[in-house]
């Protein structure tokens, strides 16, 4: 079971944050999922809301604002406390402070269609420059979104994030030739996860934040999980992994 840190750590530390990011990578978390929004000046940057209102206290969308803008706001409102004042940060300061990432789901937001196509030209250019194939994938619930990335580069790896409003989900998912499906845990089911798997697609489940929902969906043989909590989320599954082989082995 692969742990993600979704919003980098949000029951951790703030929400999308480099804070978050930081904690959670000090301990031993390699998998994250983010979501972004193109600021004002067209960079991709951290952020869940198409408006900075929930999370900074100050008011309008996110496209009103440039990109250092938003990096002197304080992004704390709203989410984990924290003892020092952060802002919104950009998908390319977050790749600048790690070099041992192994995956990144990389979260688009539904968005005007002007937006997007602007949105779908920076990740893909930032994907190619910075050979991130097999590091990311971008995942969306925006189909349009999804083909436009797939259209600009055949080996970007995509996903279709996905609740009740797709009845068929991997049918949709294959259509558009997804290697990820990502769906609420409560709507995951081992039937559903098999017939992904024989898709060859990647099932993983968001947001988890109890053990007990964890372990059944591992039992449904679900490839990941994410969750609020991914370091005390982490610590479990390596103690109980410590736990399995200090056990004593049966002899035939």
């Amino acid at each position: 079971m692969i742990v993600y840190g979704h919003r980098g750590a949000k029951g951790e530390a703030p929400e999308n944050t480099m804070p978050g990011f930081i904690h959670a990578h000090r301990h031993g978390i390699r998998h994250f999922e983010l979501d972004l929004v193109l600021s004002k000046d067209g960079i991709p940057v951290l952020v869940h809301d198409l408006t900075v209102d929930r999370t900074t206290g100050q008011k309008g969308s996110i496209s009103k604002y440039t990109a250092a803008e938003l990096a002197a706001m304080d992004a704390r409102r709203n989410t984990s406390s924290w003892p020092r004042p952060t802002g919104i940060p950009s998908l390319e300061d977050l790749l600048d402070q790690f070099h041992d990432l192994e995956h990144l789901q990389l979260e688009v937001k539904k968005d005007s269609r002007q937006r997007l196509n602007i949105l779908s030209n920076r990740l893909t250019e930032i994907i190619q420059r910075r050979n991130l194939y097999q590091t990311a994938a971008i995942s969306s619930s925006d189909t349009w979104f999804l083909k436009q990335i797939r259209r600009r580069n055949q080996n970007i790896r995509i996903g279709l994030v996905t609740e009740r409003k797709f009845p068929r989900p991997i049918s949709m998912a294959s259509r558009l030739g997804c290697e990820y499906l990502c769906i609420n845990w409560k709507l995951c089911s081992k039937e559903l996860v098999e017939q992904a798997h024989r898709r060859g697609m990647h099932v993983y489940t968001w947001t988890v934040n109890r053990i007990h929902d964890m372990l059944q969906l591992e039992e449904m043989g679900v490839d990941s999980i994410i969750t609020d909590f991914p370091t005390s989320t982490r610590m479990f599954f390596d103690n109980r992994a410590r736990s399995d082989l200090s056990l004593p082995q049966h002899q035939e």
